[in-house]
C-alpha cells in the first residue's frame, strides 16, 4: 500500500518506527477544554486571520477580494491538519505553536464563508517521528494505531455529542490529516449512524484505494466518490501533479500495489470528470523550491493583502500513467501577461515523488468551498 501522508509546511517526509509511535499509557485528552481545539464557532482563534486576497487577471489587472466567516452557516467542517510539528519527539504535545496556526491559516480558516469551523488539536506524529516512520517501511499502521488518531475519534465523539446536534459535517484533511481521517472514515461512520451526518469528506494529499472503474468499494463500503457538486455522503480524494512532472516510478502518492485497485481520484474543479478551471488562492509571499520568493507580477507593482488569486492559470483533469492515478495541474502560461508564468510549490527536483503535496489545498480551495456550498444547500 503506497505511503499516504506526508509533510504540510515544512517539506520533508517523515514516518515512525513501532518503538517511536508506542506511548506508555495515553491519558486521554478533554475535548471539553476550549485549549484542546484550534478553531470552534464565534471565538477569536486561529481561524479568525486575515484572509483578504489580490486576484490578478491575466491583463495584470488586481483587484481586492474581501472575506468574512459566516457565523449561519447551515453545516459544520471537521479539519485534522497535516503533519507541521518540528517538535523532535515521536510524538506532538497539546501546546499549540506557530506551525498549527501557520497551517489552519493556510489550508482552514477559509472554509468558515461555508461552514462552522472545528479543529480539534492533536498527538500527532511529528516531522521526526515522520521520518523514522519512513524508514521503516509503511507508516500506514503506526498511524492507525497511534495516540494521534486516537485523540482524533475522541474530538470526534465530543463534537458528535456536543456540538453536531442533528448538523450535517464535512470532514477536511490534509496529508496526515487524510490518512487519520480514512482511519476515522472506516471505523466509525462508514454504514454507521454517523454517515447520516457526512456531507462530504476532503481527503487531499491522499491515496485512497477503490475498485478500478468503479466509485465504491476498497476502504469504504459505503462512502462513494463525489461526481457532481450536490451529491452528498460523498469523499473527495485527490493528490497533485504537475503536467510536466507526472508521478514517476517512486510516486509517494496515486500509487496501489493491488492489481484490482486503483487510487480514487476527484477533481475539485470538474467532480463529474475531464479538465476544468482552478480556484487557487496562495500566500502572497511564498518560497520556490530553489529558495527565491515567488513574484506574482513581472512589474514592480505592490500586493498588499497576505493573499494571492491568479484566475485563467490553471486547470486541473484526473489523469493514470503507468505509475500512478492523480490529480494533473496544467499552468497556462501568457508570456505577453505581466501576470507570474508559473507557481512555486514543488518540492524540489530530488523529491519530484512527492509532486505539488505542499500546494494540494492552496490549489483547490477555492472549488472546494464552492463544492461545499452547493452540497450545503442540498443537504438534509
Amino acid at each position: 500500500m503506497a505511503v499516504w501522508l506526508a509533510t504540510g509546511i515544512a517539506q520533508t517526509p517523515a514516518p515512525q518506527t513501532p518503538a517511536a509511535s508506542a506511548s506508555p499509557v495515553r491519558q486521554a485528552n478533554d475535548y471539553s477544554d476550549d485549549k484542546t481545539w484550534l478553531c470552534r464557532p464565534g471565538r477569536q482563534d486561529a481561524c479568525a486571520v486575515d484572509l483578504t486576497t489580490t486576484v490578478i487577471a491575466a491583463d495584470g489587472t488586481m483587484t481586492r477580494e474581501t472575506w468574512a466567516a459566516d457565523p449561519n452557516a447551515p453545516i459544520d467542517c471537521f479539519y485534522v491538519y497535516p503533519t507541521v510539528s518540528a517538535e523532535l519527539t515521536p510524538t506532538s504535545d497539546m501546546t499549540p505553536g506557530v506551525a498549527e496556526r501557520a497551517v489552519i491559516r493556510s489550508q482552514f480558516a477559509r472554509f468558515a464563508s461555508a461552514c462552522r469551523p472545528y479543529a480539534p488539536m492533536y498527538r500527532q506524529v511529528t516531522l521526526a517521528g515522520l521520518r523514522r516512520l519512513m524508514a521503516g517501511g509503511d507508516p500506514a499502521p503506526a498511524l492507525t494505531r497511534g495516540v494521534g488518531y486516537d485523540d482524533i475519534r475522541d474530538a470526534w465523539i465530543y463534537y458528535l455529542q456536543h456540538d453536531n446536534q442533528g448538523r450535517g459535517v464535512v470532514l477536511i484533511g490534509h496529508s496526515q490529516g487524510s490518512f487519520v481521517l480514512m482511519e476515522l472514515l472506516r471505523s466509525e461512520i462508514d454504514g454507521k449512524p454517523a454517515q447520516a451526518r457526512l456531507v462530504s469528506a476532503i481527503l487531499a494529499g491522499a491515496t485512497l484505494p477503490v475498485p478500478k472503474g468503479h466509485d465504491l468499494g476498497g476502504v469504504f463500503q459505503h462512502i462513494p466518490l463525489c461526481r457532481s457538486t450536490t451529491q452528498t455522503g460523498c469523499v473527495i480524494p485527490f493528490a497533485s501533479f504537475r503536467s510536466t512532472s507526472p508521478p514517476p516510478a517512486d510516486t509517494i502518492f496515486g500509487h496501489v500495489e493491488n492489481p484490482g485497485l486503483e487510487a480514487g481520484c476527484v477533481n475539485p474543479a470538474a467532480p463529474a470528470g475531464g479538465s476544468g478551471e482552478l480556484h487557487s488562492y496562495f500566500p502572497a509571499t511564498m518560497r520556490t523550491s530553489t529558495g527565491g520568493m515567488q513574484q506574482w507580477l513581472k512589474t514592480d507593482q505592490k500586493i498588499e493583502t497576505p493573499w494571492v488569486s491568479v484566475p485563467g492559470l490553471l486547470t486541473a483533469k484526473c489523469a493514470t500513467n503507468e505509475n500512478a492515478t492523480y490529480l494533473e495541474i496544467t499552468v497556462h502560461a501568457d508570456p505577453s501577461s505581466p501576470r507570474a508564468l508559473d507557481i512555486p510549490g514543488d518540492m524540489g527536483a530530488a523529491m519530484a515523488n512527492w509532486g505539488l503535496h505542499q500546494i494540494d489545498v492552496a490549489l483547490t480551495q477555492g472549488n472546494l468551498i464552492d463544492i461545499i456550498k452547493s452540497q450545503a444547500r442540498g443537504w438534509k
